[in-house]
């Protein structure tokens, strides 16, 4: 059944990119504003006696349409066999470890990070955006075949989101839309989010559905790319995920770790740290309440957690 999804999926990705690749702007945005102006009118008309059924019918049919379209074109592909039991080994992550790899990516970092390109402020930003995404694509077609079998046409779907301003406040950097296949992201992150977010949300175009292998794939997406800035990128998440999962076993590493950042990495954590702590607020607390509860309901760990993605990179690794 799950076999039937995934064909299907990659005959509506075709189509969708067809059809909406070529649009400068974000058309997926566009039909969610749609959606929600229509939702809003009925909402509205629903407190009036005289229509309230007439609204309230309308309602349910449009969030039926929505989430059986929704399932179709994407949700079952969470129900996919997973990476892990792909990998040759399945041993369960460690701190130790996570501490070899760490060590290692920290080291890849620094190197990496002297040859790009910064602002006046010392700050490392991108000079070819269009030639990560065409990096990126390139890159999916070299992915391990015993990972990925699926698809990967050359069509640059990449959309800076229309919602940008208020993905600042929730904590979102990108998403994918399985209405028109584009992969979203938020135009205004630190640049040392957007390479490694728009080759996480190509993952998903590609067919990935859970947050973890999306996170995972991208890895595989940028760690060997001859484009430094995605390879950077790549190198920080990973390093930063790392580091994330030992930080409850061994805080005085992470400590010592974040004190061998050399300083062009220093001050790109700090414009990453500034970034969030202007943003942090009450959209914030909810989005992450609500992303949450949606990766639960879809066979997935909360999107605080990095142990999935950890577990993946170390097995793959071999460490």
């Amino acid at each position: 059944m799950i076999s039937f999804f995934e064909r299907f999926f990659e005959i509506q990705k075709s189509i969708h990119q067809i059809i909406f690749s070529w649009i400068p702007f974000s058309f997926g945005d566009v039909l969610y504003i749609v959606l929600g102006i229509f939702l809003l009118y009925f909402i509205n008309k629903s407190f009036k006696k005289k229509s309230r059924k007439s609204s309230l019918l309308k309602i349910l049919i449009i969030i039926n349409i929505f989430y059986f379209s929704y399932q179709i074109f994407w949700g079952m592909l969470y129900f996919q066999t997973p990476i892990i039991k792909k990998l040759s080994s399945q041993n369960e992550p460690t701190t130790e470890k996570a501490k070899v790899l760490a060590l290692q990516y920290l080291t890849k970092c620094k190197e990496t990070r002297k040859l790009l390109t910064e602002d006046k402020n010392g700050i490392f930003i991108i000079t070819d955006l269009k030639a990560i995404q065409t990096e990126i694509l390139y890159q999916q077609s070299k992915l391990p075949q015993y990972i990925s079998d699926k698809k990967a046409p050359q069509v640059n779907s990449f959309k800076p989101s229309l919602f940008k301003n208020v993905m600042n406040f929730t904590g979102i950097l990108g998403y994918y839309n399985p209405f028109t296949a584009e992969a979203q992201y938020n135009s205004e992150l630190p640049n040392t989010y957007i390479p490694f977010t728009s080759a996480h949300e190509s993952s998903h175009q590609l067919g990935f559905a859970r947050e973890q292998e999306a996170n995972f794939v991208g890895y595989l997406i940028g760690i060997d790319s001859k484009n430094t800035e995605l390879k950077y990128s790549t190198e920080y998440f990973t390093l930063k995920s790392l580091l994330n999962f030992i930080a409850n076993e061994d805080p005085e590493f992470v400590k010592s770790a974040l004190k061998n950042y050399s300083p062009a990495m220093k001050r790109d954590r700090s414009y990453e740290r500034n970034f969030i702590v202007k943003h942090q607020g009450v959209l914030d607390d909810f989005f992450g309440f609500t992303n949450n509860l949606f990766l639960k309901s879809n066979q997935q760990e909360g999107s605080v957690t990095y142990s999935y993605f950890i577990d993946l990179l170390l097995n793959y690794e071999k460490v």
